[in-house]
């Protein structure tokens, strides 16, 4: 692959877990981390065996429709390939919105993903997500405590 398809590769990976995550398919998004380490707040876990997915089922709360009522927006992306090593990384912003009955749209988190990647059989995979919630809002209708 060239240095452009590999980062636009890696971008629609980073877009396809916001997109799985906001239409509820919490196996999907686990899915991308099935050889990676997903660490957040409470701390590393493991892909394997289905880890992030059940960390997900645990705490997001989904609604009636089957999702979560979010809106994930990822900006700010940088990515760097190494194209010698299959390897890369990349930074970026990430801000949820939700809205549901009694609870007009608004963010309820922003902060930081650091992922790392590699690149097996021609595909690019994570192998790290590192998220850094900064900004906390309302989540008290997104997450359970």
């Amino acid at each position: 692959m060239s240095a452009v398809a590999d980062t636009t590769a890696i971008a629609n990976l980073i877009a396809t877990y916001a997109e799985l995550v906001d239409s509820g398919d919490l196996a999907g998004a686990g899915a991308l981390f099935s050889d990676a380490v997903f660490i957040g707040s409470s701390g590393p876990i493991q892909g394997r065996g289905g880890g992030v997915e059940r960390m997900l089922r645990d705490s997001v709360i989904l609604y009636e429709d089957g999702t979560p009522r979010t809106h994930h927006v990822t900006t700010n992306l940088a990515v760097d390939v190494d194209e010698r090593a299959a390897t890369a990384t990349a930074r970026s912003y990430v801000t949820v919105f939700q809205a549901v009955p009694g609870f007009p749209l608004q963010p309820v988190a922003a902060g930081r993903y650091r992922d790392r990647f590699a690149c097996r059989d021609g595909a690019w995979r994570f192998t790290e997500r590192r998220v850094s919630i900064h900004l906390v809002g309302d989540v008290s209708r997104h997450l359970r405590t």
